[in-house]
C-alpha cells in the first residue's frame, strides 16, 4: 500500500512571528474566487510567497511520476533523461514556470502550455498517465509548502491550485478529470497503489535524475547529495527506484534542516518582486531561451526537415 501524506488538513492560524506585512499577500489570496481568479492565486503563491518551496516541488513532483513504469519506459526510450538530462530538465521547468507565471489563456502561458502540446503530440501517451502527473503538480507542492513552507497553504490556495491544474489539464485535451479537489486527490491515491511498482526503467531514468541533483553541487558532496534525496522520497518511490533507504538520523536531519528553512523565513520581510524559475540563470540556456526554441532537440529538428502539411510521428 502507498503511503500517502494528506494535503487536506485545514491550516492552522497564520504562523506567530513576523511583521504584520509578512501575511498582506495571503489576506489578498483569500479574498480571491478560487476559480475565477486560479491564475492570480497561482502566480502570487509561485512567485511571491513560496518561490524556493513551489520550484523543489514541482522537480519532486515530476521525480514522483517516475515510479509508473509506463512513464519511465517512455522517458527511457527517447533517451531524453539519460543523454541530455540537464536540458530536459531545464526545458520542462521554464514551460511549467511560464504557465504558473503568466497564466494559460493568453500570452507566454499560452505558448509555453502550446509547446508543452507540441512535445507531448509525438508520443503515445495514455489518459491516465497525462492525468496522474496533471495531479502530482497540484498535490505535490501543497503537501511540500505545508510541511517546510513559512506558512501553510490556505483553503484558498489549494482550490486555486485545483481549478489552475484542471484548466492546464483541459487544454491539454486530458479527459475524465475529477471533478473536486479531494475527488482528484483520492483517483491519485488509487492510482498510486496499482500503479507504483519497481522497474528498471523506473530504476534507471530515477538514477540519472537523482544524479543530475548531485552534479548541481561540487563533487565531494554528491554522496551526502544522493542521500538527501532519499530522505525526501517516500518508502514507495524508494521502492519503485530500487533505491536503498537513507542512512539513519537523514530524514530527520533533512527534514528539519527545511522546517527551520521555514521557521527563519517567516520572520523576514515579504518578497516585493516576483521569483519564478525563469528569472534564474540556468544550465542550459544561459543567455536565454526562446519559449519555442524548447524541447528534445530531434524532436525540433525532425519539425524543421518535415514538409510542413505531414503529420508528425508519434512514437
Amino acid at each position: 500500500m502507498t503511503r500517502h501524506p494528506s494535503s487536506t488538513t485545514p491550516p492552522a492560524e497564520p504562523p506567530a512571528g513576523g511583521s504584520a506585512r509578512r501575511f498582506e499577500r495571503l489576506r489578498e489570496i483569500e479574498g480571491l474566487d478560487p476559480e475565477r481568479d486560479c491564475q492570480r492565486i497561482v502566480h502570487l503563491s509561485f512567485g511571491y510567497e513560496f518561490c524556493w518551496d513551489s520550484t523543489r516541488a514541482l522537480e519532486f513532483a515530476l521525480y514522483r511520476t517516475y515510479c509508473v513504469p509506463g512513464i519511465s519506459r517512455l522517458l527511457e526510450r527517447t533517451g531524453e533523461f539519460l543523454r541530455h538530462a540537464q536540458r530536459r530538465f531545464d526545458d520542462t521547468a521554464l514551460l511549467i514556470a511560464e504557465v504558473c507565471e503568466w497564466g494559460y489563456e493568453s500570452g507566454r502561458g499560452r505558448e509555453a502550455l502550446e509547446r508543452i502540446n507540441w512535445a507531448h503530440g509525438h508520443y503515445r501517451i495514455a489518459n491516465d498517465e497525462f492525468l496522474y502527473v496533471l495531479s502530482t503538480l497540484l498535490y505535490e507542492p501543497i503537501r511540500w509548502i505545508d510541511r517546510y513552507g513559512w506558512r501553510p497553504t490556505c483553503r484558498n490556495e489549494r482550490l486555486g491550485y485545483y481549478h489552475f491544474w484542471r484548466g492546464v489539464g483541459t487544454l491539454m485535451g486530458i479527459r475524465d478529470i475529477p471533478p473536486s479537489y479531494a475527488a482528484f486527490e483520492a483517483w491519485a491515491r488509487a492510482y498510486e497503489d496499482e500503479a507504483f511498482r519497481y522497474h528498471e526503467a523506473n530504476r534507471r531514468v530515477g538514477a540519472a535524475t537523482r544524479d543530475l541533483f548531485a552534479s548541481w553541487y561540487p563533487a565531494p558532496l554528491a554522496p551526502l547529495v544522493r542521500q538527501a534525496v532519499y530522505a525526501l522520497l517516500d518508502d514507495a518511490m524508494l521502492e519503485a527506484f530500487g533505491f536503498p533507504r537513507p542512512l539513519p538520523g537523514m530524514r530527520g536531519l533533512v527534514d528539519g534542516a527545511l522546517r527551520l528553512r521555514g521557521r527563519i523565513l517567516r520572520r523576514l520581510p515579504p518578497r516585493r518582486e516576483p521569483c519564478f524559475f525563469t528569472h534564474r540563470p540556468n544550465r542550459t540556456h544561459p543567455q536565454g531561451y526562446a519559449i519555442g526554441a524548447l524541447g528534445p532537440e530531434r524532436l525540433i529538428a525532425a519539425d524543421r526537415a518535415r514538409p510542413t502539411d505531414a503529420p508528425a510521428r508519434r512514437d
